[in-house]
C-alpha cells in the first residue's frame, strides 16, 4: 500500500498573507489561483519582479503599515487608516508626524515595555522557583 501524497494548497489570500503583500495589488492569475506550499517557498526563495515591487513600493497590507511605523493595527484603525498605504503614504505619514501616530507610537512602547517587564518577572519567578527545588 503507497499513500498518494497530494500537494498542500492555499487560497490566495493566505499566500499574500504569509508573503506580506495585499492580495487586491497581486497579478489576477496570483488571486484567482492557488498556490501550492511549494509554489509559496519558490516566491518566498527567489520572489518574482512583481513582488519585489509591492514588498517595495506597495501597497502594503494593514499589518505591513502597522510595523512600518510602529503601531498596532487597532492603533491604525482609532487613527482612522483602513486601507492599504503605499510606502510614498507611509514616509509622508511619518514625516507628517500626526497627533495619533504619536500618541500611538507612545502607547506601542509603553505596551513593549510592559511586555518585557512580565518577561522579566516570570523568567525571575522560574529561577526561584528551580533554585527551591536544587
Amino acid at each position: 500500500m503507497t499513500s498518494h501524497k497530494t500537494a498542500q494548497t492555499m487560497k490566495p489570500a493566505t499566500a499574500a498573507k504569509k508573503l506580506g503583500v495585499y492580495l487586491e495589488a497581486t497579478p489576477t492569475e496570483f488571486q484567482e489561483g492557488v498556490v501550492s506550499r511549494t509554489e509559496l517557498n519558490a516566491l518566498q526563495t527567489d520572489p518574482p519582479e512583481w513582488l519585489q515591487e509591492l514588498r517595495r513600493n506597495g501597497p502594503h497590507p494593514r499589518p505591513v503599515v502597522a510595523a512600518k511605523l510602529g503601531v498596532s493595527i487597532s492603533g491604525l484603525a482609532r487613527g482612522g487608516i483602513t486601507e492599504a498605504l503605499t510606502t510614498e503614504q507611509i514616509e509622508s505619514l511619518k514625516q507628517e508626524a500626526p497627533d495619533w501616530l504619536q500618541q500611538e507610537r507612545a502607547t506601542q512602547a509603553e505596551v513593549r515595555k510592559e511586555a518585557v517587564r512580565i518577561k522579566e518577572k516570570n523568567a525571575d519567578r522560574a529561577d526561584r522557583s528551580d533554585d527551591q527545588r536544587s
